[in-house]
């Protein structure tokens, strides 16, 4: 790939987002079901599932940036580094 040419993502890496948000809005679903279903009170289970997504995303993008690019991501990394067409930095 020559300096001048734009990576072009692939499809994993643009739904990475998309599926970090989901797993947590999958944790918080569990954890609202199950106590919806042993108190029956909407207001603590909605509670609870906020909280444990909120916790889990945060949790979840800690532990994404906690990990080490391997050498394809080093080299990308230092090619949008060397490219000179920043602007507004």
């Amino acid at each position: 790939m020559t300096q001048n040419t734009p990576h072009k993502p692939t499809r994993s890496e643009i739904l990475k987002p998309v599926e970090l948000v989901a797993i947590s809005a999958v944790m918080g679903l569990f954890v609202g079901l199950t106590i919806l279903l042993a108190t029956r009170n909407w207001a603590l289970s909605s509670i609870a599932l906020g909280i444990t997504f909120i916790i889990a995303l945060v949790v979840i993008a800690m532990l994404a940036l906690g990990m080490k690019p391997n050498a394809a991501e080093k080299s990308d990394l230092d090619e949008q580094n060397q490219n000179g067409d920043h602007k507004g930095h």
